[in-house]
């Protein structure tokens, strides 16, 4: 199925209402090999076969805690290696991301942070919107939120 074919296909299950019996909590996708959720949210909610990602950050799952590099080439490749557990939690490729939204505290360091993400999408990128936010979580970085489809 070609990525244009699974955009549509996602936009028209949105459209859809959840099958009788299925609870939101049985849509919840949760691991232990990306970060716990540091507020009220989830890791990642599937719908259908679409996955909607919660932002992650620099945190190590092992401890929760940042990572020990705050440069941004290392937190770009924690925060997309969280991106990644939680994907192949739901049973999902990083090929199979169609969209990202990357926050950064500074743009100045788009280039670096960038040679990192193309590592991690070698070929048919997702779309992608970059912004640079006044403030992050803990004061990171970067933060990569995704969407997922099949």
């Amino acid at each position: 199925m070609t990525r244009q074919a699974r955009l549509l296909a996602a936009s028209l299950l949105l459209a859809l209402p959840p099958a009788a019996g299925v609870l939101a909590q049985d849509r919840v996708v949760s691991t232990r090999a990306a970060p716990e959720a540091i507020g009220p949210y989830s890791q990642a909610i599937r719908v259908g076969n679409t996955l909607y990602l919660a932002g992650q950050i620099a945190l190590d799952p092992a401890t929760n805690q940042m990572i020990a590099d705050r440069s941004i080439e290392a937190e770009t490749r924690r925060v997309l290696d969280n991106l990644k557990a939680v994907v192949e939690a739901a049973g999902f490729t990083m090929a199979d991301i169609v969209s990202t939204t990357v926050f950064m505290a500074d743009l100045n360091e788009f280039g670096r942070m960038n040679a990192v993400y193309a590592t991690y999408f070698p070929t048919n990128p997702p779309a992608r919107a970059t912004v640079q936010a006044a403030r992050l979580p803990r004061d990171v970085k970067v933060e990569i939120a995704a969407i997922a489809a099949r």
